[in-house]
C-alpha cells in the first residue's frame, strides 16, 4: 500500500472512532439524563430503587471480567485482587451514601435544572480538598475561575423552583432547603471519594476497572437495609400510569432499562474520550454536554427557568471553561474511573 493510502485509511478510521465516542458522550449522557428525570417525574421517591438498579447493573455487567475457572473446581471464582478489600469497603460506604442522597434530592423538590448546575460545584470541592489534604497549590486564574463557578452555583440554588402548575402551591422552603443540604453532602462525599481513589491508584496503580466492579458489587448488601424502599419502587413502576394497559405498564420498566444502558454508554464514551484526547479537550466536551442536558431538560419537561437560574448556570459554565483553558497545573489528573462516574451524571 502507498503511504498516502495508509494515511487516508488512518484518518478515516480515526474519524469513525471519534464520531462513535462523541455519539456515546452526547447521545448516551443526554439520553441518560432524560431517562433519569422521566423516571423521577413518574415517582419522585424512586431514588432508592434507581440507585440499587444502577449498582446491580454495573456490578453484573463487570462480573464476567473478574471471574476465572480452575481445573479443581466446577464453579468459577473471583480473580486475585490488586487492592485490599478494606480499601474498597471504605469507598463503598462513601459512594453508596452519595448516590442515595443525590437520587433522593428530587423528592425534596430540587429540580434537575438546579441539580445539573449544583453538581458543577465539584470543581470547587476538588480544589478545596486538594489544597487541604493533598497540599496542592493553584494559580490565581484557577482560583478566580472556581470563585465564578461557586458564585454561579449559589445564585442558581437560591432561585426557588416555580410551582408545577399555576394554581399549585410552591414547594415548602424547608423541604427545598433539605434537598439542597442532601446535594451538598453528596457533593462533599464525591470529593472524599476522589481523595480515596487517588490515594488507592497512586499506591496500587491504575486499576480503575477493579475499583468500578468492587465498589458497585460490595454496595449491594447495603440495600438489605432498604428492601422496603426498593420493593415499593418496583411496585410503583409495575403499577404504571394505567395498569389495565399492558403497554403502559411496561413503559416505566423500559425507561429504567434505557437509563441503565445509557449510563453504561455514557461512562464508556467518557473513558474512551479521556484516553484519546487531552484533559482540556475532555472538559470542553463535557461542559458542552452539561449545557445541552440543561437546555434539553428545560425544553422537554418544561422545567421552570428564570433570569436568576440562567445567570447562575451561565456563570458555572463560563467558570468551568475558564478553569479548563488556564490549565490544571496543580497536580495529576484524577483517575479515569472517578472522572467518568462523576461526569456521567
Amino acid at each position: 500500500a502507498q503511504p498516502g493510502d495508509v494515511s487516508k485509511a488512518a484518518v478515516a478510521t480515526s474519524l469513525v472512532d471519534y464520531s462513535l465516542i462523541l455519539s456515546l458522550v452526547f447521545g448516551g449522557c443526554c439520553a441518560n439524563v432524560w431517562s433519569y428525570e422521566h423516571l423521577l417525574k413518574m415517582d419522585a421517591s424512586l431514588g432508592t430503587t434507581l440507585t440499587f438498579s444502577q449498582m446491580c447493573f454495573i456490578a453484573l455487567q463487570s462480573l464476567p471480567s473478574f471471574l476465572t475457572s480452575t481445573p479443581r473446581s466446577y464453579f468459577p471464582r473471583l480473580k486475585p485482587r490488586r487492592v485490599p478489600l478494606r480499601r474498597w469497603a471504605t469507598q463503598v460506604l462513601v459512594l453508596t451514601s452519595g448516590s442515595l442522597l443525590n437520587n433522593w434530592a428530587y423528592a425534596f423538590h430540587v429540580p434537575l435544572t438546579v441539580q445539573i448546575v449544583f453538581r458543577s460545584a465539584g470543581l470547587a470541592v476538588s480544589m478545596l480538598f486538594g489544597y487541604l489534604f493533598m497540599k496542592k497549590r493553584y494559580s490565581l486564574p484557577q482560583i478566580a475561575s472556581v470563585a465564578v463557578v461557586s458564585a454561579g452555583v449559589v445564585l442558581a440554588t437560591l432561585s426557588r423552583p416555580s410551582a408545577p402548575a399555576p394554581d399549585a402551591p410552591a414547594p415548602p422552603q424547608r423541604t427545598y432547603a433539605l434537598g439542597v443540604v442532601m446535594l451538598t453532602v453528596s457533593l462533599l462525599l464525591s470529593g472524599v471519594l476522589g481523595l480515596l481513589q487517588e490515594q488507592t491508584y497512586s499506591t496500587y496503580g491504575p486499576c480503575w476497572r477493579e475499583g468500578v466492579f468492587y465498589t458497585h458489587f460490595l454496595s449491594l448488601p447495603v440495600f438489605l437495609f432498604l428492601v422496603p424502599d426498593v420493593a415499593r419502587g418496583f411496585r410503583s413502576l409495575s403499577g404504571g400510569p394505567d395498569p389495565a394497559a399492558p403497554a403502559a405498564s411496561l413503559a416505566p420498566h423500559l425507561v429504567l432499562a434505557a437509563n441503565l444502558v445509557t449510563q453504561l454508554a455514557c461512562v464508556s464514551g467518557v473513558n474512551q474520550l479521556t484516553s484519546r484526547v487531552s484533559s482540556v479537550s475532555t472538559n470542553l466536551v463535557l461542559t458542552t454536554r452539561k449545557a445541552l442536558s440543561l437546555c434539553f431538560s428545560v425544553w422537554w419537561f418544561g422545567n421552570g427557568w428564570d433570569a436568576q437560574l440562567g445567570a447562575g448556570a451561565g456563570m458555572v459554565f463560563l467558570g468551568s471553561l475558564l478553569y479548563t483553558l488556564v490549565g490544571a497545573g496543580a497536580g495529576p489528573a484524577p483517575p479515569r474511573a472517578r472522572v467518568a462516574k462523576k461526569r456521567a451524571q
